[in-house]
Parts: C-alpha cells; sequence; structure tokens
C-alpha cells in the first residue's frame, strides 16, 4: 500500500511516501540527492526500484523528500539544514514502533550517515555515497561514512564507474558492493555487459539479503 504524508520539521514541511509491507520486520527511509529537476528527488531510479521491489521481502520502505524539495526550490540547503529536517521527522519513521534502517542516495547517503548514531538507527544504507566530489579525491567525505560504521552495521552499494567515487576509492574493510559499470545514478550504458534491469535487480537482491541477515526482512 502506497500513501503519502506531509511532516512539519525545523527545516520546513517534508514528505513521507510510505510503501508499506504487509507483515513487515521493519522500515527502511530513504533519503534522496542534491540534483534539482524531475529525474531528482525520490524518483532516481534506485530509490524507486527498493520501494517496489523490498515491501514483498517485509520491509516498509519510506521516501523521504526534504523541504527544499518539497519546497519547489532547485537547490539543496546546507548539511545542517538537511540533518535538521531528516532528525525532525525521524519520529514519524519510528512510529510504527519497528527497527529503522536509516539511507539514501548521495547527499541523502550522507545525511543518514552523519545522524544515525544521534537518532538509534538500526543501520544505515548508503546508496552512491559522494565520497569526494568529481576529480577531488583529496576532498574525502570518508569520516562521515567511517562515523556510520563505527555506530551501527553499514551496507554500501556503489556504481563501478561513479566519478564521486568508485568501490576501489573507498577505505579498505568498508568497500562497498558494486554495480558494474554503473555510473552515480546506477545508470548504466547500453554496451554494458549488465543490462539496466540486471543491474536494479542485482542493487535490490543486495539490500533484501543484507535486511535479511540483520532480521529485518523475510529470508
Amino acid at each position: 500500500m502506497k500513501r503519502e504524508q506531509l511532516v512539519d520539521t525545523p527545516a520546513g514541511e517534508a514528505r513521507v511516501t510510505w510503501y508499506e509491507a504487509a507483515r513487515a520486520r521493519g522500515v527502511l527511509a530513504l533519503g534522496h540527492g542534491a540534483g534539482g529537476g524531475a529525474g531528482g528527488g525520490v524518483q532516481a531510479r534506485d530509490l524507486v526500484a527498493l520501494a517496489d521491489a523490498l515491501p514483498a521481502h517485509g520491509v516498509t520502505v519510506a521516501l523521504v523528500e526534504q523541504p527544499w524539495r518539497v519546497a519547489g526550490r532547485k537547490l539543496a540547503t546546507a548539511p545542517k539544514t538537511l540533518d535538521a529536517g531528516w532528525t525532525g521527522l525521524w519520529p514519524v519513521l519510528a512510529k510504527p514502533g519497528l527497527p529503522v534502517v536509516a539511507g539514501g542516495r548521495s547527499a541523502g547517503a550522507r545525511v543518514a550517515c552523519r545522524t544515525a548514531g544521534e537518532l538509534g538507527a538500526a543501520a544505515v544504507l548508503a546508496l552512491a555515497f559522494p565520497l569526494h566530489p568529481p576529480g577531488r579525491p583529496d576532498k574525502s567525505r570518508a569520516e562521515e561514512l567511517l562515523g556510520a560504521v563505527a555506530a551501527v552495521p553499514v551496507l554500501g552499494v556503489q556504481g563501478g564507474n561513479d566519478t564521486f567515487g568508485r568501490p576501489a576509492e573507498f577505505p579498505a574493510g568498508h568497500r562497498p558492493v558494486e554495480i558494474p559499470s554503473a555510473d552515480h545514478g546506477f545508470a548504466v550504458p547500453k554496451r554494458a555487459d549488465l543490462t539496466q534491469e540486471a543491474a536494479l535487480t542485482l542493487l535490490t537482491e543486495t539490500v533484501a539479503s543484507w535486511l535479511a541477515r540483520l532480521g529485518y526482512a523475510k529470508g
């Protein structure tokens, strides 16, 4: 079942779109990236794929739109404001009384990592974590990821051709699962050995298996 819910936060009004499992074992809350336009937000292909696939595995998915997107602005707000929006709606995510796995793609993954310990997240799913700006490996954001790793279980999923950080660039022992040939948006070129459908299936099955191992999805 799908339903939408508007939530007041210190950063403004956010929107949660719920994809509810019939007998949920956990909630996976997913934030979007910092990009504007119709292709951004919770319409991103990886977020949509997870929202479609995981309820059948006993996982309720909550796609979270930050207040700046709900207000129709084109540019993301500062990290502290993003964190305030996410923190402000956390009680709504936790209200079903189930373990909540914090997650997101790109900027949303950074928010989940920065706030996981404070909010008591059960785990973190980092999709397309932007380890550094494209072409600037000296501007590493690894500390945000490692901070989450120190607090809770973390699964990273990264495109093999993600210019914001390829899997091999991540700290040893904390490298994400690779989706071969995929870019930052998990798009794969037509010439790739893996089709777009197969790439998204690999992503959703990887996440479902991880959640099942943690006890938050059907095995």
